[in-house]
């Protein structure tokens, strides 16, 4: 008779893992390096264009923009220089939208906390914010825009002047359906150009946002003038206690 081998005392077998759970985990480790791969490219894509934009070239039509001239067949946009739009206009928008706009750095949590206990019925986005959602990003509240746009203001507040972040708002902001630009809006509503607007003109204009298609700069509803009066004093306020420096200095 054959005799048994005996097996070898002190040796454990190893349980090997099957193929097919280390296929999967190797797929998921690709998966996770070209997500990150992906979020890096993006990231500095979006960085990239906030130098370029900020201090090179004037940002191009936006996102916005070109739905509305595939729905409407066109737009009225004009781009004006900082010192091709009167210092009133600034203001006025300013006192409008954003009358802390010199003193925070791209969150207004003043604002954002009014905006909470108001139980979202009034905004809280400064105008950096607007200028980040209007150049890089989509309308629309989504929680994946409200995250880029949170993480994209800072980034254009520090590589931006004030002044360049006003001069951007003012050339990308709607005025009318299809109207965007203050240069635009100027002439669309008034004839004039936007460095020859009359405070009261600037404050109609500042009036009408954030919401250009239900309101009009020409013809006035008693809820324009009576804020077209406040955003006068605004202005002025803001003028005579230093709250403009930041763009007007």
């Amino acid at each position: 008779m054959a005799e048994k081998t005996a097996a070898k005392p002190g040796k454990k077998t190893r349980r090997k893992t099957s193929r097919p759970v280390l296929a999967g985990k190797r797929r998921l480790r690709r998966a996770g390096k070209w997500a990150l791969r992906i979020i890096g490219g993006v990231a500095g894509f979006l960085l990239a264009l906030i130098l370029l934009f900020g201090l090179v070239i004037n940002p191009p039509v936006n996102i916005y923009q070109m739905q509305e001239s595939w729905r409407l067949g066109g737009l009225d946009r004009s781009w004006a220089d900082w010192d091709e739009i009167a210092p009133v206009m600034a203001r006025s928008v300013v006192a409008a939208e954003d009358a802390n706009f010199c003193s925070h750095w791209g969150f207004d949590m003043a604002a954002i906390r009014a905006a909470i206990a108001a139980g979202g019925n009034r905004g809280g986005s400064t105008i950096t914010q607007q200028v980040v959602k209007n150049v890089f990003l989509w309308h629309g509240r989504t929680y994946l825009r409200k995250a880029m746009e949170a993480g994209l203001t800072p980034g254009v507040e520090l590589f931006w002047s004030k002044r360049r972040i006003l001069e951007v708002y003012l050339n990308v902001a709607e005025f009318d359906e299809g109207v965007f630009g203050v240069q635009a809006a100027a002439r669309h509503y008034f004839g004039v150009d936007a460095r020859d607007l009359s405070a009261l003109q600037a404050a109609r204009l500042a009036a009408i946002l954030p919401d250009p298609k239900g309101r009009s700069a020409s013809k006035p509803s008693s809820f324009v003038r009576s804020r077209t009066r406040a955003i006068i004093s605004g202005a002025e306020t803001i003028a005579a206690d230093g709250r403009s420096a930041c763009f007007e200095g």
